[in-house]
């Protein structure tokens, strides 16, 4: 699995996640069905909000790429306010296959992030 992360702004500079990370913490979690409307990710700016990135025709290519590519038999990773951690691509793949409802994952408890104030261009991605 490719290093990716998910990232959120904060008083302290960008915080970001490592998903390898966030998937071990769902170990001995069961997924459950939500729906697709509980999303509020879906209605809101979500990866064009981080420094330097902007909705270009190619960008909107390589997301589309990964949406195609996108295995809905992984549940995507919620926070525990429902908040989406790892899985927007499968979530765009859902949506774009008119389903309603997809597996997902909540963790009881919102993990300390794996960095602090780091820019997302700076992290390791080998």
């Amino acid at each position: 699995m490719r290093p990716q992360y998910h990232f959120r702004p904060s008083e302290q500079g960008l915080l970001a996640w490592d998903v390898r990370n966030l998937i071990k913490k769902t170990i001995d979690l069961t997924p459950s069905e939500i729906e697709l409307t509980s999303i509020l990710e879906i209605d809101e700016m979500y990866w064009y909000d981080s420094e330097g990135d902007a909705p270009t025709c190619r960008s909107i290519a390589n997301h589309s790429k990964l949406i195609n590519g996108a295995d809905l038999s992984f549940p995507i990773i919620l926070d525990p306010d429902g908040r989406v951690m790892d899985g927007m691509h499968r979530v765009c793949k859902a949506l774009v296959l008119g389903l309603e409802k997809i597996d997902a994952y909540k963790l009881p408890e919102m993990p300390d992030p794996d960095f602090i104030g780091i820019s997302a261009k700076d992290l390791p991605y080998e």
